[in-house]
């Protein structure tokens, strides 16, 4: 399998990318970890961890590293030196010819660019101003789906595809997101399948997204869904942020 990290830089991309350590800093100018963290981009035995950090404080930023699968002994040197764990993810995948097409009529609407419904409903679910920047920067294919229930629009998600060096199209979900009162109706599902049906539209074979291991509830609806886990990573941060 093929790693999903260039697809996640490519469809939630940062505003600047530099090198410093053997690491990859990410500039994100507010919208999130996924777009402020940094990266080991060579072997992680080399890596300089005090260089990174003076990269992150040149942008304005708290260090935050992003630890991915093979990398325990980075992640047990940023822990010695007293950076905070937190927001342990798993990547989600699919094929899309393994997806459901059928949900409730007009539950799921995919335009660009966002209506300013689709945007407030996005807010509500902390994809704020900040992190709806970085949607406008994905270069390529993307779309928003706005997510209707009940007459009433309840949820929305941000997509963009990306054309990996494999020649494979994916499309990849952000910022997932139901109002409170209309989860557990079925509506994140509904979103998806829209989200699918625009993923195959553009030509993408494959889709993927991020969760948190903490959101029992979306994890649930994956495994559902039969999508299978492909990735995961988690964050240490300045123990002062």
């Amino acid at each position: 399998m093929t790693s999903p990290f260039a697809t996640i830089d490519a469809t939630w991309p940062a505003a600047r990318m530099v090198q410093a350590g053997g690491f990859t800093i990410r500039e994100g100018l507010g919208g999130g970890s996924r777009v402020s963290c940094a990266s080991v981009t060579d072997d992680p035995g080399t890596t300089d961890i005090d260089a990174a950090v003076t990269a992150h404080h040149a942008m304005g930023q708290t260090a935050c590293f992003q630890i991915r699968p093979g990398q325990d002994a980075l992640d047990a040197d940023l822990a010695q030196r007293g950076f905070l764990f937190y927001d342990r993810s798993s990547v989600f995948d699919i094929a899309l010819a393994d997806m459901p097409t059928q949900a409730p009529h007009l539950s799921g609407f995919a335009h660009w660019p966002p209506l300013a419904i689709t945007c407030d409903l996005l807010a509500e679910g902390d994809i704020g101003p900040q992190r709806q920047a970085v949607m406008h920067r994905a270069i390529g294919p993307k779309a928003v789906v706005l997510g209707r229930h009940d007459n009433r629009a309840a949820g929305a998600c941000f997509i963009a595809a990306h054309h990996r060096d494999d020649g494979i199209t994916v499309a990849m979900v952000h910022g997932l997101t139901v109002s409170v009162s209309m989860r557990r109706k079925g509506l994140a599902r509904s979103i998806l399948i829209e989200a699918a049906r625009w993923a195959r539209d553009i030509g993408a074979t494959r889709l993927m997204l991020v969760v948190r291991a903490e959101n029992q509830p979306a994890v649930a609806l994956y495994h559902k869904l039969q999508m299978q886990q492909v990735g995961q990573y988690h964050y240490r941060k300045e123990p002062h942020a």
